[in-house]
């Protein structure tokens, strides 16, 4: 069961749990862990916080790079082996890396 199924799952019985007795809420409670695999106390505390509304994240800044810097950055990382590690890694082989895209050699 994904995570977002077993928030769906978490969402439909959510108000049934509030508004029970609490011989009901035990019942619901050994329902909904049963179905999602949660432990008892973590299942409690899905089940009695409201559901937190998806947003979107959004860039808040603009991009560094148009798009022709942006291509020969793709080519660049390509021609590295998509080198990623660190920085302090990065800008070393990006300096060998051009001299040999620049000189012609692979």
């Amino acid at each position: 069961m994904t995570h977002a199924t077993r928030m769906e799952f978490a969402n439909a019985i959510r108000g049934r749990y509030a508004v029970a007795a609490n011989k009901d809420k035990h019942r619901i409670l050994a329902e909904f862990v049963a179905a999602t695999g949660y432990h008892e106390k973590s299942a409690i505390r899905v089940l009695n916080t409201p559901p937190e509304p998806k947003r979107r994240r959004t860039r808040q800044r603009p991009s560094l790079y148009d798009e022709a810097a942006r291509g020969a950055l793709i080519v660049l990382w390509e021609a590295s082996d998509r080198i990623a590690a660190n920085r302090r890694g990065q800008r070393p082989a990006a300096i060998r890396c051009l001299g040999s895209l620049t000189s012609g050699r692979r």
